[in-house]
């Protein structure tokens, strides 16, 4: 469109510079861009819609969008080598063109030979910071046991991110490494977190049981009366789209959008939400359309409303979509997966969807075997503080033995002073050197050798040598 704007621009330069018998020829000209530029206007999605809000969203950096974290323990890094790779022109042009089973397979590890030598020296330093840092999360945790003699590079076999017994370059099989360790947890990511979410709730419901153990008949039934009726206010909300129909996205385009429903476009709806400008809708811009949906349920100014729970509705919903969307399952939705989703008589016509206070998130049996766990769990930490106790007492024992043998010495040494005092003796200090002289006698450790020309005792009858050698009328008396 600016194209065409400019060329006409320049026709009307053109218009002037020429003489005025050729001005039907350069009309013509101008007429045919003109009606052009409108066919190009006519031509695109007829929605009503507010220029300058789709203008700021069009136009977001996607530098300065911040990747939510995987959930990974490596997610640093693997940002950090994604990060160095994209700076490569060519490895870029390559990863742009390979498709998911290409990545999977580690046909594209081979391509980091041919990077440039900066961007491999940029590599070698990440994966040497990495294997730092888990040498330290090793250490940390063996110096919290207190054990020693470990091998630490055995230890750092556990992580299948890298290459452990090349700890210093990055190589084409540390990039073959992680890319199949990333890509093998985020398939055990979502197993796991339904996993954490399942004892979430059991541990719940025991709380709750074991509560009302402790109350009388009365009270009890008060609780119960109102955790019904908690359960009852929670179920009592509006309908929830299927996640994924037209009526769930098209209630995101008037609600969240504040456009007209009436002109709904699926492509329009799919570039207005892929943040980042990368032409795919990742997990997070997913579960990003499913908040209005879930504000209908959870509010958390209520108290009957789980916080946690949103976020495991949050988390069924994407799968949901990813798993009728996402048909290479790549965990990327394309614009061509997303338009095609669109046929599917599930997007105009689907089932309802239950919510989770509608499912039975665990058996009877399945909170009993959670029970004698956390029972099992109980008598052994019950066991540790016996054992800690027992220890503490014999710590306590010791004390108290040194503490009586240092009293027992320091009654000891007074008695010594006491018995030298009455014989006439003087203190001694801890060196057993004499504390004071008595009067008119030097200390016995000043008897011994002087500097010459000192004053030394003389035996009786010596002469100093200085005076015998004076004449008589010099010599001093007495």
């Amino acid at each position: 469109m600016c194209y065409l704007l400019a060329c006409w621009k320049k026709n009307q330069i053109y218009l002037h510079q020429k003489s005025k018998v050729r001005w039907r020829t350069v009309l013509l000209h101008q007429c045919v861009l003109l009606l052009a530029y409108l066919v190009i206007t006519i031509d695109a999605v007829p929605i009503d819609i507010d220029k300058t809000k789709v203008k700021e969203e069009e136009h977001v950096d996607s530098a300065k969008v911040d990747n939510p974290d995987t959930g990974l323990y490596y997610d640093a890094y693997l940002r950090q080598v994604i990060d160095v790779l994209e700076t490569d022109k060519h490895f870029r042009e390559k990863l742009q063109t390979a498709d998911i089973e290409e990545i999977k397979s580690g046909k594209l590890s081979k391509e980091l030979d041919l990077v440039s030598h900066h961007v491999r020296t940029k590599l070698d330093e990440l994966k040497r910071q990495e294997v730092a840092r888990l040498r330290m999360l090793i250490k940390a945790k063996i110096d919290s046991f207190q054990d020693s003699g470990i091998d630490h590079q055995a230890l750092l076999q556990q992580f299948e991110h890298l290459n452990h017994n090349n700890p210093h370059t990055f190589e084409a099989k540390d990039l073959d490494m992680l890319i199949k360790a990333a890509t093998s947890d985020l398939e055990n990511y979502d197993k796991a977190r339904h996993e954490e979410f399942k004892q979430y709730e059991m541990m719940k419901e025991h709380e709750r049981r074991e509560y009302l153990k402790t109350l009388d008949e009365e009270k009890r039934r008060q609780e119960e009366a109102k955790y019904e009726e908690q359960k009852k206010k929670h179920a009592d909300h509006p309908k929830v789209n299927h996640p994924g129909s037209k009526d769930q996205l098209k209630e995101v385009w008037e609600e969240a959008d504040g456009l007209d429903p009436n002109d709904f476009d699926p492509k329009t709806f799919f570039k207005l939400h892929d943040v980042n400008t990368d032409g795919f809708l990742d997990e997070q811009e997913l579960e990003a359309l499913f908040t209005k949906e879930l504000e209908k349920v959870y509010d958390p100014k209520n108290e009957e409303d789980d916080m946690i729970e949103m976020e495991e509705e949050r988390l069924r919903m994407r799968e949901h979509v990813m798993n009728e969307v996402d048909i290479n399952k790549d965990r990327l939705v394309t614009l061509e997966e997303f338009l095609r989703s669109t046929e599917k008589k599930e997007f105009l016509e689907p089932d309802s969807w239950e919510t989770l206070d509608q499912q039975q998130m665990f058996t009877e049996e399945d909170l009993k075997e959670y029970e004698s766990h956390i029972s099992q769990q109980e008598n052994e930490l019950h066991l540790q503080a016996l054992e800690l106790q027992k220890k503490k007492e014999e710590l306590q024992r010791q004390q108290d033995q040194l503490q009586a043998q240092r009293q027992e010495l320091e009654q000891a040494v007074q008695q010594m002073e006491k018995k030298k005092l009455q014989q006439g003796h003087p203190p001694s200090g801890p060196n057993g050197e004499l504390k004071f002289n008595p009067p008119g006698e030097q200390p016995i450790a000043n008897v011994e050798s002087h500097p010459a020309g000192g004053v030394q005792p003389l035996s009786p009858g010596s002469i100093p040598v200085q005076d015998a050698a004076r004449p008589e009328h010099v010599q001093t008396h007495a």
